[in-house]
């Protein structure tokens, strides 16, 4: 049985993940939340979001999605796919596999996406890296926490998931 797809990002109101380099903001409950729900479990991200993230993988699992075949990651290992991810991951016994970005590996993962876990950010970027559109017809909103901006935080967040509850149609 494959593990469950979980894509886990911050989005800006405009739909955007990053300007082009690392996470445009300095989230600390955002960072806390998501150490929280990644710890222990199976990572895929791209080449680039991966070496940004070194030294997150204590007790992570990550695979490093890329095309190139001789990239040798400090920790886990390279997949081609994110059907290759999930298959290897399935071989590993994990029952989830997040999805941590960057752009392309959020693009490449939504069609086999089970679930969101995004962090709204009440921000505009303007331009930047997308995240793939989330269609109303395909996702459910299943959960919602709000945060005010404060004294640590410079914008109001929220944590959403979403439950997929029909695939998307085929392109024609």
């Amino acid at each position: 049985m494959r593990p469950l797809l979980t894509l886990v990002a911050a989005v800006s109101a405009d739909g955007f993940i990053s300007t082009g380099q690392g996470v445009p903001w300095n989230i600390p409950r955002d960072k806390a939340f998501f150490r929280r729900i990644t710890s222990g479990q199976w990572l895929l991200l791209g080449r680039r979001t991966f070496e940004e993230m070194i030294g997150w993988f204590e007790d992570r699992r990550p695979l490093v999605l890329t095309r190139s075949p001789v990239y040798v990651p400090a920790v886990g290992e390279v997949v081609a796919s994110v059907e290759e991810a999930l298959q290897v991951a399935a071989a590993g016994g994990a029952r989830e596999l997040f999805v941590c970005g960057g752009g392309e590996a959020y693009a490449a993962s939504m069609p086999l996406a089970d679930r969101l876990i995004l962090t709204h950010v009440d921000s505009t970027l303007g331009h930047g890296v997308p995240f793939p559109a989330v269609k109303p017809d395909e996702w459910l909103q299943t959960t919602l926490e709000t945060f005010p901006a404060d004294a640590t935080h410079a914008w109001e967040i929220s944590f959403a998931t979403y439950e997929r509850i029909r695939q998307p149609a085929p392109p024609r």
